[in-house]
């Protein structure tokens, strides 16, 4: 079973969500924060780190002794990462996608690939739950490829939570795409729904089986609930705007830790989630 806890803004706790979930249960389970830009999961599972990796994308290095300037290069690439302009050939890393076309294009063979730093993984261990993040370098556009590195440590023997980044672009969907099912994380206001209303747009196009939960469910209004009513999407947990939460949200704790009658909660919010994506 693998869930990715995605939303559609940033804010609506999803982390909260994701980390309290995957503490409630019983089962093995691995973490994945593929929030790469700005992860912070592990200031709440606090997990000892064992393992640093710095994670590098293949990008395209010219010899100009062979280079003829014949420009096919430039014609395969469709992100305009390398150009040729006068007696030079300009590769633009930031803007490769490290796909190899321009390599294998090259009939004098005058490309080679060198590495760019996209940034690290981390991979520890917290009470049992195996732990895996990614940091983006600083300056660095392209996050997916990070992310699918953090994607390619999980194991099939356990439960995998998946913290998504926030919206619905790229970074998204990479966090998303291949998995069993997304929990959507909302709250009640005009912008949680409308990014809502996005994001079910994207988890629709993949075509993956997904519910919601409404967080701080007792302010702004019941837009939210038309909104999953009229779509047929299942509200599967409210946590209402609870001073003791946002407390323990502060210093870093956890819900289930804190106020335990929440265990029980997010352990039934799981088979919810592991019913409806056997109905997919």
């Amino acid at each position: 079973m693998i869930i990715s806890v995605a939303s559609g803004k940033g804010g609506t706790g999803k982390t909260t969500v994701a980390t309290n979930l995957a503490v409630s249960l019983d089962e093995q389970v691995q973490f994945l924060d593929c929030d790469v830009e700005e992860p912070n999961a592990h200031l709440f599972l606090k997990p000892r780190m064992e393992h640093k990796e710095t994670i590098w994308a293949p990008v395209p290095q010219v010899d100009e002794e062979r280079c003829t300037l014949c420009g096919k290069c430039a014609e395969i690439c469709q992100f305009k990462a390398i150009v040729v302009i006068g007696e030079t050939v300009l590769p633009f890393h930031e803007l490769c996608h490290s796909c190899g076309g321009c390599v294998e294009v090259c009939p004098e063979k005058a490309i080679t690939e060198t590495g760019r730093e996209l940034g690290v993984v981390e991979r520890g261990h917290r009470n049992g739950i195996r732990f895996i993040h990614g940091l983006l370098r600083v300056g660095e556009a392209m996050s997916p490829p990070l992310i699918k590195k953090v994607r390619s440590y999980a194991g099939p023997e356990s439960i995998t939570i998946i913290d998504a980044p926030p919206g619905t672009s790229c970074p998204v969907i990479a966090a998303m795409n291949g998995v069993d099912f997304v929990l959507l994380v909302t709250e009640p206001t005009p912008f949680g729904l409308y990014d809502l209303e996005l994001a079910v747009g994207a988890v629709r196009t993949l075509g993956i089986p997904h519910g919601l939960v409404i967080n701080r469910s007792d302010i702004g209004d019941d837009r939210v609930r038309m909104y999953a009513k009229e779509e047929k999407i299942p509200v599967l947990m409210e946590i209402p705007f609870d001073r003791a939460i946002a407390e323990t949200y502060s210093i870093g704790r956890l819900m289930v830790e804190e106020m335990p009658h929440w265990k029980e909660k997010f352990r039934n919010l799981y088979k919810d989630i592991a019913q409806l994506a056997k109905g997919k």
